[in-house]
């Protein structure tokens, strides 16, 4: 539960307290980024107290409100699963949440990779394994900058580790282990 004080419009005397409070807090907090909460996301519902002050000189009232938020926040080795967003010369970006995270082209898969821009594709050399736009993969959090504001968050992954990478990789991985407890 997140706390706030709510600036309640006089033009909004006569609506509902908690509607008008719940669209003052998803206005103010939605699509924000802070480091206490992370990334929020939604404000999903709130509880006024019906007992607000009037300050000089401005005909609102402020209202204290305990409000739910739907929140990411991503931590150091979680392992997050995303879709692959965009290919670069230096790697990939993967959609995890409401932001995108770098899978450096040193993370990608324990091989050799090459970069073909015009395919938009990554492909290892010797396990010809490719990752391009709309795979969906699992990944490992391995560095988390959030500063102020979506711009300044960033965030890195790795796939080099086992069951790491492309969900079609880590199929490959369990059908080999699988077949290999049977024989």
């Amino acid at each position: 539960m997140l706390e706030d004080i709510v600036r309640i419009p006089p033009k909004d005397f006569s609506r509902d307290l908690n509607e008008v409070a719940l669209n003052e807090l998803k206005a103010k907090y939605e699509s924000t980024v802070s480091s206490d909460y992370g990334f929020l996301i939604k404000v999903l519902k709130t509880e006024v107290d019906k007992v607000g002050k009037v300050l000089h000189g401005d005909g609102a009232k402020y209202h204290r409100a305990k409000f739910e938020a739907l929140s990411f926040y991503p931590r150091i080795s979680e392992i997050i699963e995303g879709e692959v967003v965009e290919i670069t010369d230096f790697g990939a970006f993967i959609k995890i949440g409401p932001l995108d995270a770098l899978l450096h082209l040193s993370q990608v898969m324990d091989d050799y990779v090459t970069v073909d821009l015009k395919g938009g594709v990554i492909v290892g050399q010797n396990t010809k394994r490719q990752l391009k736009v709309g795979d969906k993969v699992r990944a490992k959090i391995i560095a988390v900058s959030i500063g102020k504001g979506m711009a300044m968050a960033k965030i890195g992954v790795t796939c080099r580790q086992p069951f790491l990478g492309s969900l079609a990789w880590i199929e490959e991985e369990v059908k080999k282990a699988e077949q290999a407890a049977q024989g």
